[in-house]
């Protein structure tokens, strides 16, 4: 059994057609970790708000994707912008209200220390 889903429950397609673009620039359907994997443990706060730095627009998501970021904040390299209506790479986005980049390589060395050494505790913390 694969620990990854579409974010509708539906198992992910092998030809790809989920990445299908729909009118409003979005995908058909989005890679999210199964509820068990994410109820495995979070490594940072789940946030659902985050701002494109290039049009200043905020766009919100829906709780399974949140859950990603928050359980594994290298899963995605790439986010959707609700204003451009387009994919645009991590780096192009802050969580709302502060200056913290999604994007991990962007991080400070704290941030960073912080979040890995929460990863393996979990990690470690397994079964």
């Amino acid at each position: 059994m694969s620990d990854r889903m579409l974010t509708d429950g539906s198992p992910v397609p092998e030809d790809g057609s989920h990445k299908e673009l729909r009118p409003n620039g979005q995908q058909k359907g989005y890679i999210v970790l199964t509820p068990e994997e994410r109820a495995k443990g979070f490594v940072q706060a789940i946030r659902h708000q985050y701002v494109h730095s290039k049009c200043g627009a905020t766009t919100w998501m829906g709780n399974s994707l949140a859950e990603i970021y928050a359980c594994n904040p290298w899963f995605y390299s790439g986010t959707f912008c609700s204003n451009c209506g387009s994919h645009f790479d991590l780096s192009e986005f802050q969580w709302a209200g502060t200056s913290e980049s999604l994007d991990p390589l962007k991080w400070s060395d704290e941030k960073f220390a912080d979040v890995t050494g929460r990863k393996k505790a979990l990690k470690d913390a397994a079964p």
